[in-house]
């Protein structure tokens, strides 16, 4: 039912985890698409190679985010508009988390989560959205943010903050961007499996345990729930939805849940001899 033949989408991130998804989820609903980078590694190059055999004029770009945002405009929206001048979708997903307990971070971790998280975001809509109003093209934006905007953890203050940000952001650019036609919305995912995340569950099954009772649905799923948001997020079905942050978290939002169920100290007891 989700159609975006016609459309051409930029994803930053594009190469692996939610990225992919979102990437391979346009592509199969006929948008061509724009896989951002930071290198040419093999999950980059089996990424772009899944999208071009569907839509065969979806590419791949590399650049830094890190950078300062005239580098970022001059190697990455300059040569997407000039390949693409009619480019309608943008999915401002790329992101780091490199936080740190509140006592212990520091600014240069703090400023590079909010650059990555917030700031890189704010200036790709400023800068397509300019395009957009210009030409008449009825653009729309799909932010990445996180079930963190909502529910704090602890020792990842940065990160909680930056995602509230973006929460906080999509609201205030639907109601600058509405009148010109522009949709921005945002897609906050719970815990999914990531080549990242997967390095950490593997490594601590008690961590993988909490959080699928702590998931109403009891599930930990991969990254591939999440295309199928986006793209109907970003499609025709969704015209109406303005400003919102939807959460693909498998209902961990409703739960309030300050204890760990007696299930889980159970089983964490049953495991606590092992090795």
């Amino acid at each position: 039912m989700i159609d975006l033949t016609g459309h051409t989408a930029l994803v930053t991130g594009g190469t692996q985890g939610v990225g992919a998804s979102i990437a391979r989820s346009l592509a199969r609903a006929g948008a061509i698409v724009v896989v951002h980078g930071l290198k040419r590694d093999s999950l980059a190059m089996e990424t772009i190679r899944e999208c071009q055999s569907l839509t065969p004029r979806s590419t791949l770009i590399c650049c830094d985010l890190g950078s300062d945002w005239q580098s970022v405009e001059t190697s990455l929206v300059q040569p997407v508009l000039d390949q693409f001048p009619n480019i309608d979708l943008l999915v401002n997903n790329a992101g780091v988390f490199i936080d740190k307990p509140f006592l212990a971070m520091d600014e240069s971790t703090y400023d590079r989560t909010m650059h990555l998280n917030l700031k890189i975001g704010y200036f790709l809509t400023q800068a397509f959205a300019k395009v957009w109003i210009s030409n008449r093209i009825a653009g729309r934006v799909l932010f990445t943010g996180s079930i963190n905007g909502l529910l704090a953890e602890p020792d990842h203050t940065a990160y909680d903050a930056s995602k509230a940000g973006v929460a906080g952001l999509v609201r205030s650019l639907c109601i600058a961007l509405a009148p010109h036609g522009i949709r921005v919305n945002s897609m906050a995912p719970g815990l999914v499996r990531t080549p990242l995340t997967n390095q950490v569950l593997s490594r601590d099954p008690a961590a993988l345990k909490w959080m699928e009772w702590h998931t109403p649905n009891g599930q930990v799923p991969d990254s591939d729930t999440c295309g199928p948001m986006a793209a109907f997020l970003l499609s025709d079905l969704a015209m109406h939805l303005h400003g919102q942050t939807v959460y693909v978290d498998g209902g961990m939002s409703a739960w309030q849940q300050p204890d760990p169920p007696a299930a889980f100290r159970n089983w964490l007891a049953s495991h606590s001899s092992e090795p």
